[in-house]
């Protein structure tokens, strides 16, 4: 069945890694991709996808209702799968404002939009629209911060502790209240740290492998013991395809690696994969530096995904050492050949 599908933040890191993958799959969907084209997008990454005849970009703001609203009419929009959010914890601590109007006002917008557009009534759909799907791709920290043992699963309490996972964790509330209230066909993912290819500089991994390059120190939070799940982008563009297509109604969904790792063990992974790659007269692991924790710095995320594996099938197919070694690689491309095209 043809589809017409609304994909928000599709310039970002996870949108960006899941439209050619999804185009690629579903050859007969149409794919609009709405992005702000903030700082954090780049338009390169999805560069292989703008030949493609089903494939259209629209530049705006998720937050400006009047815009949604033209795009679900102008393009006859059957399902909205958002990834859209202000994502990175240090930029929520110094402008929360931000945050809440993007990923709380933002994703208002999107879901009255879709109701006053697919729907009669609360609990009636138009038949043109009886199969539309709203997916809301989110966040483990949602549910704030793990001890030394236990897993988040889908009965775990929210309980944020930065101003960006309580932004998520309204958005996800309201998404549920739609289904709820309205009887709209909702699904939800939550998934722990993404890693990979296309990821904004800002991040951790991305950080340490261009500081290492550059010749600078590799700035570690507090002690560098705080814990991640992490999780392949490919395995999470996997996984919202699946749950998209085959998830139950007003359902959620969590999705993780089963990679923990300590924020110093990533260091020192990625610094070891660079002695192989660019050695040099010392070991990169001697440019790690501990820096002051930032406020609110959850301890440890970690996901239990049985119930995506066990209702829908879905497996994490890289291990962190298989996709950690893909993902150095792609940067190392992306940064030396910057280097060389600045010398040039």
């Amino acid at each position: 069945m043809s589809k017409t599908i609304l994909v928000t933040g599709g310039a970002g890191f996870i949108g960006s890694n899941f439209i050619p993958y999804f185009m690629n799959k579903y050859p007969n969907y149409q794919i609009v991709n709405m992005d702000s084209l903030t700082y954090a997008a780049d338009l390169e990454n999805i560069k292989e996808v703008n030949v493609l005849d089903n494939y259209v970009l629209e530049q705006g703001d998720i937050t400006n209702i009047d815009l949604v609203q033209t795009i679900f009419k102008k393009y006859k929009i059957t399902d909205v799968i958002h990834f859209a959010a202000e994502s990175h914890v240090d930029n929520s601590i110094k402008n929360p404002t931000a945050f809440a109007q993007t990923n709380i006002m933002g994703t208002l917008n999107l879901l009255d939009t879709a109701r006053n557009y697919w729907m009669e009534s609360p609990f009636k759909y138009k038949n043109e629209f009886k199969g539309s799907r709203f997916h809301h791709v989110s966040t483990d920290e949602v549910y704030g911060s793990l001890g030394e043992t236990g897993y988040f699963t889908e009965e775990s309490k929210y309980e944020p502790n930065s101003p960006y996972s309580a932004s998520k964790a309204s958005s996800d509330l309201l998404v549920r209240s739609y289904y709820h209230t309205y009887g709209m066909n909702v699904v939800t993912t939550n998934c722990s740290n993404n890693y990979g290819p296309k990821q904004h500089d800002e991040k951790l991994i991305p950080t340490l492998i261009r500081k290492a390059i550059q010749g600078e120190y590799l700035p570690i939070y507090g002690n560098g013991m705080n814990i991640r799940d992490w999780l392949f982008v490919l395995d999470h563009c996997k996984a919202v395809d699946l749950v998209f297509h085959q998830g139950e109604k007003s359902e959620v969904y969590l999705v993780g690696g089963k990679n923990e790792k300590t924020n110093i063990q990533i260091a020192d992974l990625i610094c070891d994969l660079l002695d192989k790659e660019l050695p040099k007269e010392q070991s990169y692991r001697k440019q790690i530096k501990y820096v002051q924790d930032r406020p609110g710095h959850d301890y440890r995320y970690a996901i239990d995904a049985s119930k995506l594996e066990s209702r829908l099938g879905w497996i994490a197919e890289e291990t962190f050492e298989s996709g950690i070694i893909k993902t150095v690689e792609w940067y190392i491309k992306k940064y030396i050949g910057k280097e060389s095209s600045n010398e040039s």
